[in-house]
């Protein structure tokens, strides 16, 4: 399980407002497990940790609230909601989505989206043998993105959109494992060429499959190894 230190004070030269910073700082922090379920956030702490005034934590943590992270609670202020189970559920809502998006995918996908899911396996390829975890984050979603569109489902693509706010900070988590890259590339590869040549059923199970095991790796970096865990995720592959 990770520990940690003190919040990293925020670059003000960043294009991002204020208030977006500390949003996206806070996020990450709690998606990370900094602060675990139930923890009460001190927000003068946390203003002087960020290096900002109250007035852009406060904003924030309106913003964290609307999205369900956090609670304003009485007589004990800020309090956080998310913890293991809900990432478990999460994680499984996301393998179901996204296998469904990539079977039709694979029966939908045009000579357009063909070419533009090779050219986002080929920019992925790159980043993985790179050194910049947010090119990589960012390749990643791309790819993403692409079999969503080839998908032409705009209704599931909106229903995986609600959870697009965790996932960068998760992804950030999971490539902190050395391993991950190389393994995260592969599976991504495999969904591909199935996608790619058709093979609707591979699409599927390779996509639940990358989506499910991606996701025990971040459950075991954030919150630890459980012998009994509320959701099972292994089963569900």
């Amino acid at each position: 399980m990770n520990t940690f230190g003190k919040l990293d004070a925020l670059d003000p030269s960043l294009s991002l407002t204020l208030r977006d910073h500390v949003h996206k700082a806070l996020r990450h922090a709690i998606i990370a497990g900094r602060y675990p379920f139930e923890t009460r956030l001190n927000e003068r702490q946390l203003a002087e940790e960020l290096g900002v005034s109250t007035t852009p934590l406060k904003e924030a943590i309106r913003q964290l609230e609307s999205e369900g992270l956090v609670r304003t609670l009485p007589r004990r202020g800020v309090v956080v909601l998310y913890g293991r189970t809900w990432a478990e559920e999460m994680i499984l809502a996301r393998a179901a989505l996204e296998a469904m998006i990539a079977r039709l995918a694979a029966q939908r996908i045009d000579e357009a989206g063909r070419e533009s899911l090779r050219a986002a396996i080929a920019d992925m390829t790159k980043a993985t043998g790179g050194d910049d975890p947010d090119l990589l984050i960012a390749q990643n979603e791309t790819f993403h993105d692409r079999i969503h569109r080839a998908s032409e489902c705009l209704y599931l693509g909106g229903l995986i959109g609600k959870q697009r706010l965790y996932d960068a900070s998760a992804r950030r988590v999971i490539h902190s494992d050395g391993a991950e890259k190389a393994l995260a590339l592969a599976e991504h590869t495999g969904i591909g060429t199935a996608i790619l040549t058709g093979d609707i059923d591979e699409a599927e199970r390779t996509m639940r499959n990358h989506v499910m095991r991606s996701g025990e790796v971040y459950i075991r970096l954030v919150f630890g190894n459980r012998t009994s865990p509320a959701v099972d995720l292994s089963s569900s592959q």
